[in-house]
Order: structure tokens, then C-alpha cells, then sequence
């Protein structure tokens, strides 16, 4: 496979300059691309590096049964493999998959202490077995959460370069609408990278063959792949109710309502029964959670019902390689993207807003009048975001920015296949604009704070 230029490997040479750095956990699903990340980076920047995997090297879990003392761990270690070498300050030790060895994680405390070797650790971590490591290593370890290929790095894939990645933002700061050209070939990248997703296996497999041979079947092993991981760190009831959830999202996506609602996974079915299991399959880096909203107010954080969510899946292209026969052909051959009633708008948008760092969250009022998608916030104001799936209209929208009631919206995006453009109460942006959503909205909230400070420094001045 080829090396894809990811946004972790810049993350790796920052951590490795400063002086202070501790023992790093890279964690997210499988097969997002940390173990090659990882090992493409200490190629690159270490004399020595130590690679012990626990699945596969189960041999090794034993080198902390005598301690966690850094000379302690080395001994064992060289003792079964007497050929590597350990150079003070020029060695990374690379410990992968260690949600299979707890005690990895009781031995940062020592590494950080002891200082002469940079350690790495990366794994599948899933459920509680995260939340054990989590106890064992508080205070001595850097957390990383790792994701599957977000969109620009998509378009990195495909040979687009750093200056055309910016030609996009400044037609979006500028608020300057995209030629015909442009805006087709754009969507045209979107639209592929919403059928394969940002796995890097499938991304390298698409970029080689220029097509979509192979994708589907990539797809549907990693789902089987993510089922077995269920059935292996899922213990005793908790892994049937589990693989129910799992295998349920499309079907809830499909829905109008879209809400997930555990009544109708089984007959009797009760919330407090399958308390965690959502949780889980969040922990796992399966699914994305966006949680409804009691008030379309700020904060967000304090401000939403636990019991009322919508589940999506954390990579697009695994919801589509998860749905029936005719909607596969309907959407590779057809490019009919309005397959199950906008759920795969919606599904994408949610994806590449957690790529970008945010939490999700939706509202529906209780007489269903009012329904939005998605909230952002700048640093006074709730931002909804609407998803069209299609020209419909934006009445939630409307409501929510005319309606002084909701003091704190001062104006929406609406996010579509439409150029650019503001009418004077809220921004369309084309989909595939969503991954500059955030740096959007940072400089324009410094931009505004600019202002601000000038406005006032002037009526000081006279």
C-alpha cells in the first residue's frame, strides 16, 4: 500500500520537539491507519525502534511480571530478542494493540520518569478496556484520538496540493461563489468520497485503480471485522444487545424521525437495559452520538437530554457499505445520494464536524415545528446547521434566526449542493466546504473581536 500523507504526521514531529513530551496513546477504530503512521514516523526519526504488538506477540505480555522499572522492562524484552538495541534519547519503543496488555499502560509512569527512551503506544480500544488503561496511566500519557481519512486529506490522496486546498477557504472567507467547473469537479471528489470513505486501505485501493472495484468488498470485511472485535471485548449479555445496536443503524438512518429508539430493536425492549451499549460503540470508534438539545441555547455541553439521540456511523463509507444490494447499485452506478430520506447527508456532515473537533448535537421541539440538524458555536452565538439533501425549504431555519426568542442564534449556515453565498440571515456553503467549517469560523470570530477592539479604541481616542 501506498504511504498517504495523513494530519497525525505533523502531530508526530510537533510531539517529538517538545522537550517536555510525554508516553503518547494513539487510540480510534481499527484500521484507521495508526500503526503505518506511526511506523512511517519512527522510520524517519529514530536510530532505534522497538515494535512489540500484543496481539500478534503475545509472547511479550509478560515483560512487566517482574516491575515496571524502565531497566526492568528492557531486560525482559532483550531477552527475547537479544538483537535490538537501545540508544538513550535515539530509541522509540512502539507498543501496539495494548488494550490487550493492561499493564503497558502501569509502565508510562516509569518511561516518562526515566526519560531516555520516547515510548508510543496504539491499540483498538474498546469500551472498558480504554477506561482501565485510562486508571493506570493518569497524569503520564498524551492522548491522540485518531480518525479515518477526513476530507482534505481525501483530496491529499488525489494528488491535490496545499494551494488548491486554499483556494477552496478563500472562496469561502471571500464569500465568492465557485465557477460551474469548479464546483463540479468538487462535488464529483465529495460524492466519491462518500461512497468509499476514509479508510486507507480503501482510499489507496480507489486512488490505484482509478474506480470503485474492490471498495464494496473492503468495506463489508472491515464490518465484519468491527462485529468480531464485539464479539471479542464485549463481555457476557452486553454483546448481543451490542450487535443489535450495531446492526441496526442503517435501518433507524433510514427512518423520517431518525431518533434511536430502543423499543424498536426488539420486542420489550427497555433504555435502561441497554444503558452503556451506545457508549460503547462510541468508545469503539464505531459511531458518532448527537444528542438533542432541551433549548436551541447556549451551552451546548449542559443543555441536552441524554435519553434522545441519533447514532450515525463514524465512517460514511462503512454506512454505505452496510446497506442492502439495491441501494449499493443505486448509489454507485446512479449517484442517487437521497437513498434513505437524507441519511447519508447528514451522516457525512456529522463525520466531518467530528473530524474537526466538535460535538453533536441536534433539536426538535416537542410540537415537531422546528427541527435542526446540527449546532456550532463562536464565542457568543449558537450557529444551526442545516442539511439539504435537496432544494426544500428552510423554515427551521428561519424560525430560529427571525424568532427573537432564541436570543442567542444571530444566524445559520445552510450546507447543500449550492455555491456560496449569504442572504443576509444565514451562509450556503457547498458540502464539501464542511471541513473548513471550523477555521471559518475561528477567523471570522477574531476578525469580528478585531473590530470590536478598533470601534473601541477609536471612541476613546475622540
Amino acid at each position: 500500500m501506498n504511504l498517504l500523507k495523513r494530519k497525525i504526521d505533523q502531530y508526530l514531529i510537533d510531539w517529538k520537539k517538545d522537550k517536555n513530551r510525554k508516553p503518547l496513546i494513539i487510540k480510534g477504530a481499527r484500521q484507521i491507519g495508526k500503526t503505518e503512521s506511526i511506523r512511517n514516523f519512527a522510520k524517519n526519526n529514530y536510530k532505534n525502534v522497538i515494535e512489540i504488538n500484543f496481539v500478534l506477540q503475545k509472547q511479550f505480555k509478560d515483560i512487566f511480571d517482574e516491575g515496571f522499572e524502565v531497566d526492568t522492562i528492557i531486560k525482559n524484552i532483550s531477552l527475547r530478542k537479544p538483537e535490538l538495541e537501545y540508544t538513550p534519547h535515539e530509541t522509540l519503543i512502539f507498543f501496539d494493540e495494548i488494550q490487550d496488555c493492561i499493564n503497558c499502560a502501569t509502565s508510562l509512569k516509569s518511561f516518562r520518569e526515566d526519560g531516555r527512551y520516547d515510548v508510543i503506544c496504539s491499540g483498538s480500544l474498546m469500551g472498558i478496556n480504554y477506561n482501565e488503561i485510562e486508571s493506570n496511566s493518569v497524569g503520564n500519557k498524551e492522548d491522540y484520538e485518531m480518525y479515518s481519512m477526513d476530507f482534505e486529506e481525501f483530496l491529499w490522496a488525489k494528488g491535490y496540493k496545499q494551494e488548491q486546498i486554499e483556494n477552496l477557504y478563500e472562496h469561502m472567507k471571500n464569500l465568492e461563489p465557485f465557477s460551474n467547473t469548479e464546483l463540479s469537479i468538487m462535488f464529483e471528489n465529495f460524492k466519491e468520497y462518500m461512497i468509499i470513505g476514509g479508510m486507507p486501505a480503501i482510499v489507496n485501493e480507489f486512488v490505484k485503480n482509478k474506480n470503485y472495484s474492490g471498495t464494496l468488498k473492503m468495506q463489508k470485511q472491515i464490518l465484519l471485522d468491527y462485529e468480531e472485535d464485539i464479539t471479542k471485548y464485549a463481555k457476557g449479555l452486553e454483546r448481543g444487545k451490542i450487535l443489535n445496536v450495531y446492526h441496526k443503524i442503517p435501518v433507524f438512518l433510514g427512518k423520517e424521525n431518525k431518533k434511536f429508539q430502543i423499543s424498536k430493536i426488539e420486542t420489550g425492549a427497555r433504555n435502561r437495559e441497554y444503558l452503556g451499549t451506545i457508549e460503547w460503540l462510541d468508545n469503539a470508534g464505531i459511531i458518532n452520538v448527537c444528542y438533542c438539545l432541551e433549548q436551541p441555547e447556549l451551552p451546548l455541553g449542559g443543555n441536552f437530554n441524554p435519553d434522545n439521540y441519533r447514532i450515525y456511523f463514524r465512517d460514511t463509507g462503512l454506512l454505505i457499505g452496510s446497506l442492502d444490494e439495491e441501494s449499493q447499485d443505486d448509489l454507485r452506478y446512479n449517484k442517487n445520494f437521497n437513498t434513505y430520506k437524507g441519511a447519508i447527508y447528514e451522516n457525512i456532515v456529522a463525520d466531518m464536524l467530528v473530524k474537526e473537533g466538535y460535538h453533536l448535537y441536534f433539536y426538535k421541539n416537542p410540537k415537531g415545528t422546528i427541527e435542526m440538524d446540527f449546532f456550532l458555536r463562536d464565542k457568543d452565538s449558537l450557529i444551526p446547521v442545516e442539511v439539504k439533501a435537496n432544494d426544500g425549504s428552510t423554515l427551521s431555519l428561519n424560525k430560529l434566526i427571525d424568532d427573537t426568542k432564541y436570543k442567542d442564534v444571530k444566524y445559520g449556515i445552510k450546507l447543500g449542493y449550492k455555491n456560496i453565498g449569504f442572504n443576509g440571515k444565514f451562509y450556503t456553503f457547498p458540502y464539501f466546504l464542511t471541513f473548513l467549517l471550523k477555521r471559518y469560523l475561528k477567523e471570522k470570530e477574531q476578525k469580528r473581536t478585531l473590530i470590536t477592539l478598533a470601534l473601541k479604541y477609536k471612541t476613546k481616542i475622540s
